[in-house]
């Protein structure tokens, strides 16, 4: 089952329905925040879903090793990750689900400011 992510339809906030920490208060928890970024810890266990939620741009690290699947524009996209690896994620609505047999540890930056116009 593929969700529906309406993906063309949201900005750079951070509405009640669709905030991490909100719809996921046991996995997002925010760490740091100031006017340019929101600092996101998120911790899961194998099997374990979440919500459809929204990130702006976000600069990811890994704590530790982990295989997921995330649904994002009504597409299914395992994503494996190694423990201390820095990546990018554009901005998105998506559900993550641990399809691993580790925990996710990952600290997600958020970044406030709109990309710049090209």
């Amino acid at each position: 089952m593929k969700p529906n992510d309406d993906d063309n339809n949201h900005d750079n906030s951070h509405p009640a329905s669709t905030d991490p920490t909100i719809c996921d208060p046991d996995k997002y928890k925010t760490i740091f925040e100031n006017d340019r970024v929101r600092v996101l810890e998120y911790k899961d266990k194998p099997g374990e879903k979440t919500t459809r939620h929204h990130h702006p741009d976000t600069v990811t690290f890994t704590l530790a090793a982990f295989d997921r699947k995330l649904y994002v524009n009504g597409e299914e996209k395992v994503v494996s990750k190694k423990a201390h690896e820095a990546g990018w994620q554009d901005e998105q609505f998506h559900i993550g689900e641990n399809i691993g047999t580790t925990d996710t540890h990952t600290i997600l930056v958020e970044l406030k400011e709109p990309r710049p116009s090209a």
